[in-house]
């Protein structure tokens, strides 16, 4: 597949979890339950393979709950008036979703329960982490954040436009990381230029307008440092 079709495919995929997002309520539930799992198990110091599990279920509850609201609207688009059929349709997706919820739950409460109770009889400490964890758990959190703000702004398009960037998030996070993962001015300011030049492309090929990239280098380079503050 050339390039320039891969990028259209994608972009259609994206402004599917943006719309998604934007116009079901459970879907953006999720997103933040998948935050609050991510930060919960990466403060508690759980072991990669744990890590693994609670992030997969956290996509196929995310995935099954799109395929839910692409169900529905095929059925109303098939149904225009009540039809018991259509509400079975729609019950059984539904019932998928419940499913696969109250499944990740259960799991996820098997993981965490201990590490939570040893939590509170440790002392409230917080795990410590790699850099390279600290990096790739701040582009998820990140890449989430830009996808619930875009939904809840509701204004351009993915990869072209809205509010905030995400070019400029990432490229701004990825600024932060190497600067703590260094600790050496020249690639940090390497590194700098270029988000900078990133976030400017988006702003002169009239993709962005500035606030929008400032809001979005803001929120990268601001989740990030936070991160890093945290649990490194």
């Amino acid at each position: 597949m050339p390039l320039r079709k891969w990028i259209k495919s994608t972009n259609h995929a994206i402004e599917g979890v943006l719309h998604a997002a934007k116009t079901q309520r459970h879907m953006r539930y999720h997103f933040f339950a998948a935050i609050l799992v991510l930060m919960i198990s990466f403060t508690l110091g759980i072991s990669w393979s744990e890590f693994v599990i609670l992030i997969t279920l956290a996509i196929i509850v995310l995935s099954v709950e799109m395929l839910n609201s692409a169900v529905e609207v095929i059925t109303d688009i098939l149904f225009q008036e009540y039809d018991e059929r259509a509400k079975r349709v729609k019950d059984m997706a539904a019932g998928a979703v419940l499913i696969t919820a109250l499944g990740a739950a259960v799991i996820g409460y098997i993981i965490l329960f201990e590490p939570v109770k040893n939590f509170f009889y440790s002392g409230l400490t917080i795990a410590k982490h790699t850099e390279s964890d600290i990096v790739l758990v701040s582009l998820i959190v990140v890449l989430i954040l830009v996808v619930l703000l875009k939904s809840f702004f509701g204004k351009g398009a993915p990869l072209r436009g809205g509010m905030p960037s995400g070019h400029a998030a990432v490229a701004f996070s990825m600024w932060v990381a190497v600067t703590f993962i260094t600790e050496s001015f020249m690639p940090s300011m390497l590194a700098l230029l270029m988000a900078f030049l990133i976030a400017q492309s988006r702003v002169s090929t009239g993709i962005h307008r500035p606030w929008e990239v400032v809001l979005g280098a803001l929120l990268g380079s601001t989740v990030t440092l936070l991160l890093f503050k945290i649990f490194s």
